[in-house]
């Protein structure tokens, strides 16, 4: 099928742009300044939403704007990778808008226009990101989501806001600027041109195996977003953020960004062949094994119910990327529809701790004794997200570890199908007794009038707890999607 050559991924991009830009405008007219967003989010993923049959048919569509270099173009191509992260951050960006407005109001936050522009420029990045058409095109974007959510990082701009925040900068931009740009500069080299193929932009290649490995692993640490220890410390960090750009960062744009790329370079940059020649896909399987299972253990050492969530979140990252390079076919699918799994039922997730902050002021789970019953939408909610992390039917977490498992017996082996099944086990020991706790734990002394849900906060979550069971019981858009990348 031929390319449809339309203005539709620039303007998805610029929706999201000109809503931060409006946001800054009507600084001074709080309610105007605040509906833009949902109204923006609702745009962006109609504009999204719009080129999905063209795309489900195995089309793309394809937008040059100017070139760089020879062989270099800044342009956007739509496929059904980038889809993929487009229809899941468009979406979840509805309800986030609603939830922010409702957190930020209750606790009457400072900064809000700062914090609602770079919210918006954000899904910019990260819409510009799954639209790229080539390497240069995507480093751009990556760029400039770590630099627009650097302000949301240091929101507090307190002490351990500042400290966080350096941390979060220095990770993703000293990665960037070294390994990352050294492998842009040697692809460009070796292939003359960054533009993203089928089958890899490097297979056939006249290089020899030892550059095409240094290359490879430039590529998988300097995508620090993607959180594969050892570049993992600058997530929990960025947890003194406030909890809608927590959200932000560890279910929708930042992370999902990085584990986004790793897939680009696996399947258009290397190509599986490459990896597999290379012996590049079992070092990185280990690699990434050993992450599931050291930031579920850290998980488990956690109190505090945010920095629980985020080592959650580097080790369930590393199932994505362990689906892409099994190598299997169906490993790969299960590893492509987890970006929208784990995004659906990680944002609950992080929705509910703010839930709670907001009602409560707690933050530690060893105080959350009996706040099921006072908050019982909340946490109705975190126990189903819990659920589809752990990976129980009918969730979306199912869904994707059922094709993960499959994948890893499908590629003969073993030792990953048990690594998912030991992190499956280790899910449930950090999450379950959370809900527990909260459900059966002795109440403490707060009375009904002091912790009660709100509205504007609870019906985001629990909309996003419903997103994470539809997708388990109709998987088909997202399978179709993923199984577009794999053919």
């Amino acid at each position: 099928m031929d390319p449809v050559i339309s203005i539709r991924p620039l303007l998805a991009v610029a929706v999201a742009g000109l809503a931060a830009l409006a946001v800054l405008v009507l600084n001074n007219r709080e309610k105007l300044r605040d509906v833009v967003s949902p109204l923006a989010a609702i745009a962006m993923f109609a504009i999204v939403a719009s080129m999905a049959p063209t795309v489900l048919a195995g089309g793309t569509v394809d937008l040059r704007l100017f070139e760089i270099l020879p062989g270099i173009d800044f342009a956007f191509r739509v496929d059904a990778l980038g889809m993929v992260f487009a229809t899941v951050s468009s979406l979840l960006w509805i309800l986030a808008a609603i939830y922010s407005i409702g957190y930020m109001r209750h606790l009457n936050e400072h900064a809000q226009t700062r914090f609602f522009a770079c919210f918006a420029a954000s899904l910019a990045a990260a819409v510009g990101g799954a639209f790229a058409a080539n390497l240069f095109t995507l480093v751009i974007f990556y760029e400039v989501l770590s630099l627009v959510t650097y302000p949301l990082v240091y929101h507090h701009e307190d002490e351990e806001g500042w400290t966080g925040s350096r941390k979060y900068l220095v990770y993703l931009m000293g990665a960037s600027k070294s390994v990352l740009l050294a492998a842009l500069a040697l692809t460009y080299h070796l292939a003359g041109s960054l533009d993203f193929v089928p089958g890899g932009l490097l297979a056939g290649v006249d290089a020899s195996p030892a550059l095409l490995t240094v290359v490879y692993f430039c590529y998988l640490f300097g995508f620090a977003k993607a959180a594969v220890m050892p570049m993992h410390a600058w997530l929990p960090a960025a947890m003194v953020a406030p909890t809608p750009v927590s959200a932000l960062l560890h279910a929708v744009a930042v992370v999902k960004m990085g584990v986004f790329c790793v897939l680009r370079v696996v399947f258009h940059v290397f190509g599986t062949g490459l990896v597999d020649g290379l012996g590049l896909g079992i070092a990185t399987a280990y690699l990434v094994s050993f992450t599931i299972l050291m930031a579920s253990i850290y998980a488990l050492t956690r109190d505090d119910l945010k920095a629980r969530l985020a080592y959650s979140t580097v080790s369930q990252l590393s199932y994505i990327v362990l689906g892409a390079v099994l190598l299997s076919p169906v490993a790969m699918v299960g590893g492509i529809i987890h970006i929208a799994a784990h995004a659906f039922s990680k944002i609950t997730l992080f929705f509910c701790a703010g839930s709670i902050y907001c009602a409560s002021g707690k933050r530690n789970i060893s105080d959350m004794a009996g706040i099921g019953r006072r908050l019982p939408w909340t946490m109705g909610a975190f126990f189903v997200a819990s659920l589809s992390m752990i990976g129980v039917p009918p969730t979306a977490g199912f869904v994707s570890k059922w094709y993960l498992a499959l994948g890893s017996v499908e590629a003969g082996e073993i030792a990953f199908l048990v690594v998912l099944l030991v992190s499956s086990v280790l899910n449930a020991a950090y999450f379950l007794p959370v809900s527990y706790v909260a459900f059966f734990g002795t109440e403490t002394q707060e009375s009904p009038a002091t912790v009660r849900e709100i509205p504007m906060v609870t019906i985001p979550l629990v909309a996003t707890a419903i997103l994470s069971v539809s997708m388990g019981i109709f998987p088909g858009y997202f399978l179709t999607l993923a199984e577009g990348v794999v053919r």
